[in-house]
């Protein structure tokens, strides 16, 4: 069998994972690692502390599968039950390692541990032909171990830093050296905003099927984002395979792409007006501050931002910004008319080159039949008494947190456009 047909699986271990009192980043931490080193890993597992699902599943998973990665239930406490499984799950007995015990022993350095602390003792015990992974930040050690001709089990602690350290100081060169072939995965991430996930795919259909480089949508809440990812012995090669789908992506979907990778709406946006030494203001009634720390909580924002007016009641839209009681009482708050006003009125009060102003209906409470819950004004006010209305209605289903949520992504992608077209 090929270095690249071999079959990885990770198996957690864990009642504390099934009830939902920790989330599993092992899980995603080795997924990365096991990225980095080209191995098709294909399926992961969680199973709670009983011993007979715990033989079941690695049974079930020793007929499919080539390497075997466990964390979890190594130590101490009667309910870490993995190495007793394992060795039961192949009818083998397990056997004591004397300077393991002498080792957790120094480690502890407890005077009241004796040769009788059968809880700590049974972290010595092993199948007899097994590679123990030593573990310097805990008393766990793993192991490696072939039960069976062309399987392999790797075992660690559930603790992550444990883990880890494990893995980088002996795992990693073992895994490298028997299961990889040189090759790596690289990905390389396109971030879509203002158009949906099925868009998306109905337009790159031919792109995902592609064996290498591999196109994957997903989503999150008002974002899109498009994965490209090669299998390549190094990055210069990666580039060359990923850089001509992603030059096609760009050209299709020019006026929608808006970073990569790690880049967000916020920090494209800084990015923008940065270059152009021009500064942002903001006036906030249904985000409730929600753009502001959306743009704050990236670093450098205080070279473009200057500040905001949250004017959630309709006392301070008339004292902060100035919005007559009449256009308040003729318009009311959501309207594109007091939206205008108050973008107006924000960037000269607070005197910056562009102000943002938002007003809507968040829900859940709150809607009319000429105002349903989900709608939403934003205004943009730039140089030259530029202003930009926007409109929006969200779907009633959403929640107030994914309306604020999707208000915020509609301004910042929308100024976004505009510095965009004004580079042109």
């Amino acid at each position: 069998m090929s270095p690249n047909s071999k079959r990885v699986e990770i198996l957690s271990i864990g009642t504390e994972l099934l009830l939902g009192n920790i989330i599993n980043t092992n899980a995603q931490w080795i997924s990365e690692q096991l990225s980095q080193l080209g191995l098709n890993h294909f399926r992961q597992s969680t199973v709670g502390d009983n011993c007979d699902r715990i033989i079941k599943v690695i049974q079930e998973i020793s007929k499919r599968s080539n390497l075997l990665i466990i964390t979890g239930g190594l130590g101490p406490t009667p309910d870490d039950l993995t190495t007793e499984a394992i060795a039961k799950s192949f009818n083998v007995s397990l056997f004591e390692r004397p300077y393991l015990w002498d080792e957790i022993k120094e480690k502890l350095s407890n005077s009241k541990l004796h040769d009788d602390s059968s809880s700590l003792r049974k972290q010595c015990f092993f199948p007899k032909n097994a590679q123990i992974i030593n573990n310097p930040r805990g008393t766990a050690p793993g192991m490696i171990w072939e039960p069976v001709k062309g399987f392999t089990i790797l075992t660690f602690p559930g603790v992550p830093s444990e883990m880890k350290t494990m893995w980088e100081k002996t795992a990693y060169d073992f895994v490298k050296t028997k299961f990889s072939d040189g090759y790596s995965f690289f990905s390389n991430t396109l971030k879509f905003a203002g158009i949906g996930e099925s868009s998306v795919a109905e337009k790159i259909n031919d792109l995902l099927n592609l064996k290498n480089p591999t196109v994957a949508p997903y989503a999150n809440l008002g974002e899109v984002k498009l994965r490209i990812t090669a299998r390549a012995k190094n990055g210069l090669e990666a580039t060359n395979i990923i850089n001509p789908i992603k030059e096609k992506l760009k050209k299709e979907f020019s006026e929608f792409i808006f970073g990569e990778d790690n880049d967000t709406l916020p920090s494209v946006l800084i990015k923008q007006l940065t270059e152009r030494d021009q500064t942002v203001v903001f006036a906030e009634s249904c985000t409730g501050g929600l753009l502001s720390s959306s743009l704050t909580s990236i670093s450098g924002s205080s070279q473009v931002f200057k500040g905001s007016i949250v004017s959630y009641s309709n006392e301070l839209k008339n004292s902060l910004l100035n919005i007559s009681e009449d256009k308040l009482t003729e318009y009311g708050a959501v309207s594109e008319e007091v939206c205008e006003a108050m973008a107006i009125n924000v960037k000269k009060k607070l005197g910056a080159d562009w102000a943002i102003a938002i007003s809507g209906i968040a829900g859940p409470n709150g809607g009319s039949k000429d105002k349903p819950v989900g709608l939403v004004y934003i205004s943009i006010s730039g140089p030259n008494n530029q202003i930009t209305n926007i409109k929006k209605l969200f779907n009633s289903t959403r929640n107030r947190v994914e309306i604020q949520t999707l208000s915020v992504n509609v301004c910042l992608n929308s100024l976004r456009l505009i510095l965009l077209s004004n580079s042109k």
